[in-house]
């Protein structure tokens, strides 16, 4: 492994350790101070400065491979070649002395688009979270293992910002020639993960003709598969993870020919509030081999206490997929019956559940209409409303409405389902209604899921134009119009056309690319204003 280290400029490490089991990794975690054990066994780690992705400080090598394919812009900031080898040079030098923990593993449940991934780290956990986040190679699979990309991570390294071509210290910088990503400055293990995601959100859709999409999944007893789009904080862990379907994953698939398929090997998940009643699955695989981060224990004790908020409320835990004691292996499924587009409506506008036609729902794929909730991001303390196309902007390379097309393709030719089901506020707005309970949620998909609603009627909501049904086993009739249940209808109104104005607006950048069809699924608000 040295000479291996030394190709990439990695010289003089104090120590290396090579592709250490769980076990290992904790073992020394803890005897590096990295972490402490919680009374279920898992590792608890703090991330320090940063307690979650820091988009602003993300960016992608400008050459000829990337000049003409890459959304350049805010989401996709250009670092220039020279910059980015001077970082690089940097930061490997910064190793020397070190000790590194290095893993290789995969991304891709299906082999015919595996991507293989050598990880340099620092720190045992973060390797921990690269065993437990991307796919484990077999004995056999590490004989011939050649790494087509490479993650080196160190988060005490920091830039010197506009000297380095970047905004601050830390950084996230990915090179898609040379194959590498490097990050410094921030210890938040995301990063790493969405680095990976970024790179299939390029390689996929452009040179395989995949679709890449940020959802879970899972697969219900007779094969049918269904796909959660959502921002962080809308429900697509939680509510993929339903002890009657099997977990295909929960963050990021891709949709080829043959159907669904995973690109990690684990999860994921937000722990705030989290508790064994509402969510068993998560809490139950909060064991040994699990990392949490930035979580802290009720006094006196080593139980955490999900709702301690004292860091963040981005508390999480990554742990592998078959913690989930239904998760399918390998993690793959087939075309999909069902597609859920999760938002957290902080505004309390939209139904809990509403069935789109085709043209809304390429409408509403790209704008990913939602509200960031507190802690997904640095500096997000309460609901921002926020327009994320394709429901995970901030991971696309590459122009939207590429991965639109591509839906848009596959829901005609699959004739598929679209659900849109909002996770956020009911009966007003952040601050007056309250957010809806999880129980009602599970109980609404699970209505679409086994056809219960295709028994029941729909009417057609005033504004968005989206189809409400009229009922559902296990949830309050009065609860599924947003509108009947809000005190001052006129607000309610008046709400309505603003969040709508909001949708037309966020879409005058995509206009120009959209067809009538798509433009047919867009709210009437203007009309209803008038």
């Amino acid at each position: 492994m040295l000479q291996e280290l030394a190709k990439l400029g990695i010289n003089e490490p104090a120590e290396v350790f090579y592709q250490l089991s769980a076990p290992e990794l904790v073992e020394h975690a803890v005897k590096n101070g990295e972490g402490v054990l919680t009374d279920t066994g898992a590792l608890m780690c703090d991330t320090g400065k940063f307690t979650g992705r820091s988009p602003k400080d993300k960016f992608v090598v400008k050459d000829s491979t990337t000049e003409n394919t890459v959304w350049w812009g805010d989401i996709n900031q250009p670092i220039s070649p020279e910059k980015f080898d001077g970082l690089y040079k940097r930061l490997v030098a910064s190793l020397k002395g070190k000790r590194l923990y290095v893993r290789d593993s995969y991304a891709c449940a299906a082999p015919e688009h595996k991507l293989n991934v050598r990880v340099v780290n620092t720190g045992a956990w973060h390797n921990l979270f690269c065993y437990n986040l991307f796919l484990r190679p077999t004995t056999e699979e590490l004989k011939n293992f050649t790494p087509e990309w490479t993650i080196i991570n160190n988060p005490d390294f920091n830039g010197n910002g506009a000297e380095d071509g970047i905004r601050q210290g830390n950084f996230t910088a990915v090179d898609f020639t040379r194959k590498i990503i490097l990050i410094g400055g921030s210890a938040y293990t995301g990063e790493m993960k969405k680095g990976i995601f970024t790179v299939l959100n390029y390689v996929l859709p452009q040179e395989r003709g995949v679709l890449s999409m940020h959802c879970s999944a899972n697969i219900g007893k007779d094969g049918d598969t269904a796909i959660f789009f959502g921002l962080s904080g809308t429900g697509k862990t939680t509510l993929s993870a339903d002890p009657n379907r099997g977990l295909i994953g929960d963050d990021e698939h891709g949709w080829t020919e043959k159907g669904v398929f995973n690109f990690e090997g684990g999860c994921y998940a937000k722990v705030v509030d989290l508790t064994k009643e509402k969510e068993p699955q998560i809490f139950d695989a909060i064991r040994f081999g699990a990392l949490l981060e930035n979580t802290r224990f009720f006094e006196g004790t080593r139980t955490p206490d999900y709702k301690n908020i004292k860091v963040t409320e981005n508390t999480r835990v990554a742990y592998p997929i078959h913690y989930i004691d239904n998760a399918v292996e390998p993690s793959v499924g087939g075309i999909p019956q069902n597609i859920f587009f999760l938002t957290c409506d902080a505004s309390g506008v939209l139904p809990p559940i509403s069935k789109l036609n085709a043209s809304q729902a390429m409408y509403h794929f790209i704008s990913g209409f939602t509200a960031k909730v507190a802690g997904t991001e640095m500096g997000i303390t309460e609901p921002q409303l926020t327009f994320s196309a394709c429901f995970g902007s901030a991971f696309l390379p590459l122009h939207p409405t590429k991965y639109a097309e591509l839906l848009g393709k596959k829901m005609t030719e699959h004739k598929v389902n679209v659900w849109l089901v909002n996770t956020g506020w009911v009966g007003g707005g952040y601050g007056v209604g309250s957010r809806i309970k999880l129980s009602y949620t599970r109980a609404l998909i699970t209505a679409a899921l086994t056809g219960e609603l295709d028994k029941v009627t729909f009417k057609k909501h005033e504004v968005f134009g989206v189809e409400i049904p009229t009922s559902c086993p296990n949830v309050p009739t009065e609860l599924l119009d947003n509108k009947g249940i809000w005190a001052d209808k006129a607000a309610y109104d008046a709400k309505a056309n603003s969040l709508a104005a909001s949708f037309v607006k966020n879409f005058e950048k995509y206009k120009s690319y959209a067809n009538a069809e798509i433009l047919a699924g867009a709210p009437k608000v203007m009309e209803a204003a008038q």
